[in-house]
């Protein structure tokens, strides 16, 4: 099986995050894809007409960082799945499916599962607390200079490591996809992302994200379509086609030995849980809408696209064990014992050519780039919101900043943070990108998650405690992901079996850290500070119900 599917459970679920193919070496560079090419290059068109009229639409902070609030629940909700449902989602679950069948449903379940936690406990207060940054919503009654510290850290570390995942998955998807050297992909991937951001913002990166998932539920419908009626629309067919077909037989339809271990199986379920609650550029869409209803909505329509998308992954990762396993011409040498032609994760390009011949494949592999240039996108505006928003607005200057002064700023910031991801993208070309997304929802569930979730729902919560505990799991979580086997061994070289800390997720025991040591250095402290701040609790928590003196949406 193909390296992706070799590597431990935790490794292979980050792999899908981060969106490429870098698990396997390509044995050879396809061919220029044409078809590929002209419609990712209409895409490019459509979305720069896109930014110029949000250009023209966006005047305040309120437009740059949250659409001016006028998002519809239906909009955001396919916005949020187009920033959730990455290239690698796609192409790594089918992967995970074609190469070990059942295990990979467990993840497209693990990706949906923290969903419904995400409606029910904390998109209305989300909504009802913060202006354009989840640090709004934790520093509602707390000290705002230490605890948006805090969150710029957590938010800046997240994106970092997210969006260097994210280019180097753009680079290798792209050179294997259309044929187009590594530096070009991340050189375009990073101009084009660029320029969405700066001059279009929330508006712009909101569009992006709804035409991006609009292309990928519409394709991957498609191709489940084109594999279900080989079989005349019987699910059971296709399953006991795949099960005579694949090597492991009904193996296929058991879970994984990547989860047999309890600690690793548990520590994983968390990381995907808690980690997505935690994540900056997700949190940050809850102020693109109204009001709290419309958030709510937003949420109940991106669980529906999510796990509508997260099925059809799984008809077509049967589709693949059935069309491209046992079919030469997607193999490397024409050999069915050889590696897959551009590498482990590429059984849904395939199959798209299988089902639907050039075109298709053309349309999937485009629809694949787009992906990663709306997720980078998103990735981008939250790290930059962080910085002017939360840093330089609030920490540094302490409010006294006007507005054109904040969106100068955070533009600013978006062409660095563009540089610096087009330069690590470069750099990191050939480092296996897992561990930088293990970071990142290690630090998500960590981190943010726990300060996040207290502020909002705990009265004891004080500064102290939730810059310590906020420090400690983030601090915890980087420190265990590294002495870990995927960096230790893995990528540090060192023997097998010396790796510090044996289990391949932190979440189990960092998350636990965060939220302890928030609570202790709560309760033991006794300042005046402390009490007003716990007083404050109830005037916030009146306010996260029922949204009175709420922000609203901006007019035009």
């Amino acid at each position: 099986m193909t390296s992706l599917m070799r590597s431990g459970a935790f490794a292979s679920l980050f792999s899908l995050v981060a969106g490429s193919a870098y698990a396997a070496e390509a044995d050879t560079i396809q061919p220029t894809n044409w078809n590929a090419i002209i419609i990712f290059l209409a895409f490019v068109l459509v979305t720069l007409g896109i930014t110029y009229w949000a250009a023209r639409r966006t005047h305040t902070t309120k437009d740059f960082y949250a659409a001016g609030g006028g998002i519809t629940g239906l909009q955001n909700g396919l916005a949020i799945a187009g920033d959730y449902m990455s290239a690698a989602s796609f192409l790594g679950i089918v992967a995970l499916v074609y190469g070990s069948g059942y295990y990979g449903l467990i993840y497209s379940i693990g990706f949906l599962v923290g969903w419904p936690f995400i409606m029910f406990l904390m998109a209305e207060p989300l909504r009802n607390l913060g202006r354009f940054t989840f640090a709004d919503v934790a520093s509602y009654r707390l000290q705002a200079t230490p605890i948006r510290a805090l969150a710029a850290t957590g938010t800046l570390v997240t994106v970092l490591f997210y969006l260097i995942a994210q280019m180097v998955g753009a680079g290798q998807l792209i050179e294997l996809l259309f044929g187009l050297p590594y530096l070009w992909a991340v050189v375009v991937v990073g101009v084009l992302m660029v320029i969405y951001v700066t001059f279009g913002g929330m508006i712009a990166t909101t569009w992006v994200q709804i035409i991006k998932a609009g292309l990928l539920l519409g394709g991957s419908t498609l191709m489940a379509i084109l594999v279900l009626v080989r079989f005349g629309f019987d699910l059971n067919a296709l399953i006991g086609k795949a099960i005579e077909v694949h090597p492991g037989h009904d193996k296929i339809l058991l879970p994984g030995a990547q989860v047999a271990n309890p600690i690793n199986a548990i520590s994983l379920g968390m990381a995907l849980m808690f980690g997505t609650a935690g994540l900056p550029h997700i949190l940050m869409r809850f102020f693109t809408v109204g009001n709290a209803k419309e958030a709510r909505k937003s949420v109940f329509w991106a669980t529906t696209f999510i796990g509508y998308f997260y099925i059809l992954t799984f008809i077509l990762g049967f589709g693949a064990i059935v069309f491209v396993l046992s079919d030469p011409a997607y193999h490397v040498g024409a050999d069915v014992t050889k590696p897959l032609l551009g590498g482990g994760n590429m059984p849904a390009i395939h199959l798209a050519q299988a089902v639907g011949g050039d075109l298709m494949k053309g349309f999937i592999a485009a629809v694949a780039f787009a992906t990663i240039l709306a997720v980078v996108s998103g990735l981008t505006l939250s790290g930059a919101s962080a910085v002017s928003h939360d840093l330089y607005a609030s920490v540094f200057r302490h409010g006294r900043v006007d507005e054109a002064t904040e969106v100068r700023v955070s533009r600013i910031t978006t062409v660095i943070l563009g540089i610096v991801a087009i330069v690590l993208g470069v750099i990191f070309e050939k480092i296996n990108v897992a561990f930088m997304v293990g970071l990142a929802f290690a630090v998500a569930a960590s981190a943010n998650f726990p300060v996040l979730f207290l502020s909002m729902l705990w009265k004891g919560l004080t500064t102290r405690g939730a810059v310590i505990g906020g420090f400690a799991g983030l601090v915890s979580a980087l420190v265990l992901t590294i002495v870990s086997p995927a960096i230790w061994e893995t990528v540090f070289g060192n023997p097998k079996g010396s790796a510090m800390f044996p289990y391949v997720s932190p979440a189990l025991f960092t998350m636990p850290l965060a939220f302890f040591c928030c609570w202790l250095f709560s309760i033991t402290d006794k300042s005046k500070q402390a009490m007003a701040e716990q007083a404050a609790f109830e005037a916030q928590y009146v306010r996260s119900q029922t949204g009175i003196g709420a922000d609203v949406a901006a007019t035009h």
